[in-house]
């Protein structure tokens, strides 16, 4: 038995890239063993500066993210569940004044990661890594006594095993039922925690392996009927992904071919995709394009698709001073992707996920309050008369011009029509936070700052500070002791 898990009969030094055993039982493992192999060899001194300063870019939008999160009654009250538990003290839960055992705290953060929608993704994988790897990394760093710089490493790992998995099941997977939130992102956080808990090249391989077994099934029904466990996703694909290493590294095994799968067609894309994955997408360019440059930042606290509407609402009430009282209506334009998915309005039971996921919430959200945040998404705000009025004059429309430049432009226009007839025009092509137009440090610290509300405001500006040299952190439990 080797110190990563279980032998599987095939040393190292017998085995063939891409191949386990011989005869009819030959399997490819190219895709997951040169993951296991990239995630291993990764060192930060190494990667290009780009990558280095999006990923502690990340680090600082996860923050902002906790801080917001905590802003919902259901956030807080997954918080006391855990809290209740009384398990070990490993690792903190973020900002909640409380240690629990380390897939306890992934569970934790990643909700926090995760609750407000606010979190980082890829376009092309329609997933948010940040909610379950950063959470997992953060854990087991804590747990471990890791270093700044181990964290970072093992993040960048794990934010590539989530990201290459979901673009090669994208969009079919989603269209097949899953969220690859939680689904791709529990690989990415067994990566990073086997990362850093030193396990070979067996071990993290049946770290993966686990994953795929213990995986959440991130149902998509439960976000598009508006239920709050979506808010679990994140976490669970954390959880699931720090409980995979810690039994890989007792011994448990996993499939080496977790991904691809065998004969008997139960890898991960086999069985959740109706159709043909791109396998090819794990590892093209592995090593020479880092998707954690790919990432889009959120400065508004909805689904990326809102976004292009939301920002035009506020650059056409920051050119001038147009009251929303004197809307008559809201005219928003554009493409069907937008129109299916956020296009209606909120219903008056409906949960913060689904005004999340509403054009016509948001717009009037942003309209009555010239922001999009934590603090639009509380029951509170939800069932304001006025709000809700102003929301039922919003009109959403496809714009078949805006539908051409679908996918390569997210592109809205919104059209405010007031009540003396006045029409306000304003198109936004690519929202803030694209590559295209990205969010800088500067701009993703506002949003902490502005999302901490009443914090301490010293220690936040300590918290960013830390953050800006994380790779010369000795002992990550400083950065948890200023959340």
């Amino acid at each position: 038995m080797s110190a990563g898990g279980r032998s599987n009969g095939v040393s190292d030094g017998e085995r063939r890239d891409g191949e386990e055993g011989e005869g009819e039982g030959v399997r490819r493992l190219e895709e997951t063993l040169r993951l296991v192999r990239f995630c291993r060899g990764l060192r930060w001194d190494d990667l290009p500066e780009d990558v280095r300063k999006r990923a502690r870019i990340c680090v600082l939008d996860f923050a902002a993210n906790v801080y917001g999160s905590l802003e919902l009654a259901e956030v807080r009250a997954v918080a006391e569940y855990v809290r209740s538990l009384r398990a070990a003290p490993e690792a903190a839960a973020l900002a909640c004044g409380y240690r629990t055992a380390a897939p306890l705290a992934a569970l934790v953060n990643g909700t926090l990661a995760e609750s407000i929608e606010a979190q980082d993704g890829l376009r092309y994988g329609g997933n948010h890594p940040v909610s379950a790897v950063m959470p997992a990394a953060l854990a087991v760093a804590e747990a471990e006594g890791r270093t700044g710089r181990e964290f970072l490493e093992a993040l960048v790992a794990g934010y590539e095993v989530a990201n290459r998995i979901a673009s090669s099941v994208h969009p079919l997977h989603t269209l097949s039922g899953f969220l690859p939130t939680g689904t791709c992102g529990a690989f990415g956080a067994a990566a990073a925690a086997a990362r850093l808990l030193g396990l070979d090249e067996e071990g993290m391989t049946n770290a993966l392996g686990i994953a795929g077994y213990l995986a959440p099934i991130s149902m998509a029904e439960v976000l598009m009927g508006g239920f709050t466990a979506k808010i679990l996703q994140g976490g669970q694909g954390a959880l699931a992904g720090v409980v995979s290493a810690y039994l890989a590294r007792a011994g448990v095994s996993g499939p080496p071919y977790v991904l691809e799968g065998s004969e008997l067609k139960g890898g991960f894309t086999q069985i959740t995709v109706r159709g043909e994955p791109n396998l090819e997408k794990i590892t093209e360019g592995l090593g020479e394009r880092y998707t954690i440059t790919d990432m889009y930042l959120k400065p508004y606290s909805a689904c990326r698709h809102t976004h292009g509407a939301i920002q035009a609402v506020l650059e056409i009430l920051g050119d001038g001073d147009v009251q929303a009282g004197e809307v008559d209506k809201v005219e928003v334009f554009t493409y069907a992707m937008a129109v299916v998915a956020v296009g209606k309005g909120l219903g008056d039971n409906e949960s913060f996920v689904s005004a999340q996921f509403s054009i016509p919430y948001v717009v009037a959200a942003a309209l009555l309050d010239r922001e999009l945040g934590p603090r639009q998404l509380t029951a509170e705000r939800r069932a304001d008369p006025a709000l809700r009025e102003l929301m039922s004059r919003v009109e959403v429309k496809l714009d078949e011009e805006l539908q051409k430049v679908y996918p390569e432009k997210t592109a809205s226009r919104v059209e405010l029509v007031l009540r003396d007839g006045t029409r306000l025009v304003r198109q936004v092509d690519i929202p803030k936070g694209d590559p295209r137009d990205p969010m800088e440090e500067e701009d993703v610290k506002e949003k902490l700052l502005r999302f901490a509300g009443s914090r301490d405001r010293g220690r936040l500006e300590e918290l960013c500070g830390t953050i800006r040299r994380m790779e010369e952190v000795a002992d990550i439990g400083r950065l948890v002791e200023l959340f």
